[in-house]
């Protein structure tokens, strides 16, 4: 009765919730009612009843769910060996209805986004099965073929290595499983595209996020990024060897956050005077300083094996939200070649953006959104307000007997390190299975090198290895397995005790099953979640707890002091209210996190609006000859006189025109939105100039972007006139490019890794304030 209340209290004040699942419970006892008949059935006439689902609309009334559901269970029985348990079931109906289900890690994800999708498919729904990666979007269609076979439902897959006309064939499938990045660059490659045959994407239906807060909310902000080829990136190999001569504290100071470093007015005069005695603030001469600024921020903020590591020859960052490569990565351009010239690697290819689209803008191009994750209600608010979805907590399917021990805190990053292997070496003993969480790669292989010295071999899971994840997740939890990893979220592979030696298990339960152990708390109470329920899928024993101390990042970012603390003579702070401040600081982080994603929806919705502008008007050139019109009435005598020369010279004349038409129109509106996107991020950039003088960044980006756009399609229209007014005819063609319509040579895609700090510019502000003082 007061959960109801509460319930009811939550949805007046309009806060996140979780959904009620009654009215699916309701359905489970009538659903297993239709299994003996259903069992009767051949593997045709289940097929056959399934595609008598597909005479009614969405959504599902209750008989066809009934339907649906119990089709769905034996489907699983026979296809794959697997009877879905009532809270799979319960997951199914959620997603159908278009929420978040919340579900345990190990309770079934996988099996219940397929039965969801079959469901979507057979209402004749081309559904999108979006994964967090090329492996898992893969492997899933690949596991659950046979039972989308059986319920005549059509699966296929999109990785990074299909060919343009592997990807259309697969999304014309009634589901495809995709990692969320491909459809992405997908979407702006199509975006560019100048015969409407081309394209590979159909319009968008139906989505089921795996990970759903990993996506939704951690990567929301991620511009996915499509360039076009333009003269490579030089190496600044002069600044990143000045710059490392610079002396902390003498010459650079780093802010609280650590997200900032700045010149101090030391570091001005040697680097002015390292430079030939050159004045950073020449008016005439911009250019030095965000050098010096770009090589400083690789230098000291962007730490090796933590924010990336360097392999086959290149730099490659570090998806944080998940501890491993970032294939597709990157910073901007700049940042990236500074990173680059530190390191001594060769610059990667560099170009002009031509179009890029965030996450969050992604996935809301559906008019269909669900999702499943094991831990959704912590981000509720935000699934609510970005995406306005509600999340469904679905029960496990056997209670969590896990033993979640409160946080051990130490005063020191030393003592909390001999506390964890003291306590790695007493539980090994015991022969119980260890995974042993850290936040970095650097992290991660100075603790295995500490256990391997104590005679405590283990296994290391992290971003340098993370091809070889599977195998070293399967022998997690062998009896005696100490396995020390980095992030765990989005791995898609469940540790079962005893490992692949399943005659093992007994041995292992016995023993307390899996011990989590986190090396300090994440930036996210999610990300901790994650972690612990690693151990304890499935009603097995398992235990949880994190280590610890005032010195770790989290606390030293985010609380102002902590001095005056008691600890004992292993360095142990056991006050209660010590224990607070970590959570405390915790919290900081995750708002400081939820204020970046709010910021970044924020300035995206215009751009979003410009941009919807522009693809609507050339949607219309595409597919309906708009510029072939458009040209015709602009350039009516050079038409004509174009018309007749194509078909001197034996081409179809109104056919070959109004192909040149439509190219030409076409690159103006793609190169008014390429110079438009780039002024904007110029623009966004420097903004935060405005916040010296009291004026709200984001008002002050819209006041000068705004008039920016206007008469953007007029002028693409002018300036496609023009040059189609210097096009000719020879031998029945028309060569555009003969009239500087070239689009590039080449085109490559990635994700960028947003610059996690203030502007040039607004250094330069702050430096040259502190000189007019001084003088």
């Amino acid at each position: 009765m007061f959960g109801r209340m509460a319930e009811s209290v939550r949805r007046l004040l309009g806060k996140p919730g979780a959904v009620d699942i009654r009215p699916y419970t309701k359905l489970l006892e009538p659903i297993e009612a239709r299994e003996e008949d259903l069992r009767a059935l051949d593997d045709a006439e289940l097929t056959a009843k399934a595609a008598e689902l597909g005479n009614a609309e969405l959504p599902y009334e209750r008989a066809d769910l009934i339907e649906l559901c119990a089709l769905g269970r034996e489907a699983a029985r026979r296809a794959l060996g697997e009877r879905p348990f009532d809270v799979q079931l319960l997951g199914v109906m959620a997603l159908l209805d278009g929420h978040v289900a919340e579900m345990a890690t190990g309770e079934g994800k996988t099996l219940t986004g397929a039965l969801a999708a079959a469901g979507f498919a057979l209402r004749g729904k081309r559904v999108h099965v979006l994964s967090v990666n090329d492996y898992l979007a893969r492997r899933d269609a690949e596991w659950m073929r046979p039972l989308y076979d059986l319920l005549g439902v059509a699966p296929a897959w999109v990785t990074e290595e299909s060919a343009p006309e592997e990807r259309r064939i697969a999304y014309t499938a009634d589901v495809t499983y995709a990692s969320v990045s491909e459809v992405g660059f997908d979407v702006l490659r199509d975006r560019m595209v100048t015969d409407a045959g081309d394209r590979v994407l159909p319009a968008p239906e139906v989505a089921i996020v795996d990970e759903a807060d990993s996506v939704l909310v951690d990567e929301a902000r991620v511009p996915l990024v499509l360039a076009g080829a333009a003269e490579a990136a030089a190496a600044d190999l002069e600044m990143a060897e000045l710059v490392r001569t610079l002396k902390p504290r003498l010459h650079y100071e780093i802010d609280e956050e650590g997200r900032n470093v700045q010149l101090t007015e030391a570091g001005i005069d040697e680097v002015e005077k390292r430079l030939g005695g050159i004045d950073l603030y020449d008016e005439d001469d911009v250019s030095v300083l965000p050098r010096v600024n770009l090589a400083l921020h690789a230098h000291v903020l962007l730490k090796r094996d933590v924010h990336y590591v360097v392999r086959d020859g290149g730099v490659r960052l570090i998806n944080e939200s998940r501890g491993r490569i970032a294939l597709l990565q990157r910073w901007p351009d700049g940042l990236q070649a500074a990173v680059e010239a530190k390191e001594k690697v060769e610059v990667s290819e560099t170009g002009e953006v031509l179009d890029s689209i965030t996450v969050q803008a992604l996935v809301v191009r559906y008019p269909t959104l669900a999702g499943m994750t094991g831990t959704a209600m912590a981000v509720a608010e935000q699934l609510r307000e970005f995406y306005e979805l509600e999340v469904a907590q679905i029960p496990s399917n056997k209670p969590c007997v896990r033993e979640d021990e409160a946080d051990r805190l130490y005063a020191t990053l030393e003592e909390k390190e001999d506390a964890v292997v003291a306590e790695v070496a007493e539980v090994h003993a015991t022969g119980r299975p260890l995974l042993i969480g850290t936040q970095d790669v650097a992290e991660s292989e100075r603790l295995a090198k500490r256990l391997e010295g104590e005679g405590l071999s283990c296994s290391v899971l992290n971003a340098k290895n993370d091809a070889d994840e599977a195998a070293i997740i399967a022998e997690a939890g062998k009896y005696g397995a100490i396995t020390v990893s980095t992030q765990m979220a989005g791995r898609g592979t469940d540790i079962r005790l005893g490992g692949s030696d399943m005659a093992d298990r007994d041995r292992v339960v016995e023993a307390g099953g899996l011990y989590v152990l986190g090396y300090g708390r994440y930036p996210s109470s999610r990300l901790d979640d994650q972690l612990r329920g690693r151990a304890g899928r499935q009603g097995d024993p398992g235990k949880s707890v994190f280590f610890v101390s005032l010195d770790d990042d989290l606390v030293t970012a985010n609380v102002a002091d902590t001095s005056g603390y008691t600890a004992d003579a292993e360095g142990r702070v056991t006050d209660p209210s010590w224990l607070d401040t970590v959570d405390h600081a915790q919290r900081v982080s995750e708002g400081q996190l939820l204020e970046v994603h709010r910021n970044t929806w924020r300035y995206n919705k215009l751009i979003d609006v410009q941009r919807g502008v522009v693809l609507e008007h050339r949607e219309a050139v595409l597919t309906q000859g708009l510029g072939d019109r458009q040209l015709a009435l602009d350039c009516a005598r050079h038409h004509a006189d174009l018309i007749d020369d194509v078909e001197a010279g034996g081409g179809d004349g109104e056919a070959e025109v109004a192909r040149a038409a439509r190219l030409i129109t076409l690159y103006h509106l793609d190169r008014g939105w390429t110079d438009h996107n780039a002024f904007l991020a110029e623009l966004r950039e420097g903004i935060h100039l405005r916040f010296l003088g009291r004026r709200d960044p984001l008002d002050e980006f819209n006041r000068d972007a705004v008039p920016a756009f206007k008469g953007f399609l007029d002028d693409a229209r002018a300036r496609a006139a023009e040059t189609f007014a210097e096009t000719e005819a020879a031998d029945g063609r028309i060569d555009v490019s003969t009239a500087g319509v070239k689009r590039p040579s080449m085109t490559w895609t990635y994700m960028v890794h947003d610059h996690p700090f203030s502007s040039d510019l607004e250094t330069v502000v702050g430096r040259l304030k502190g000189k007019g003082a001084g003088g």
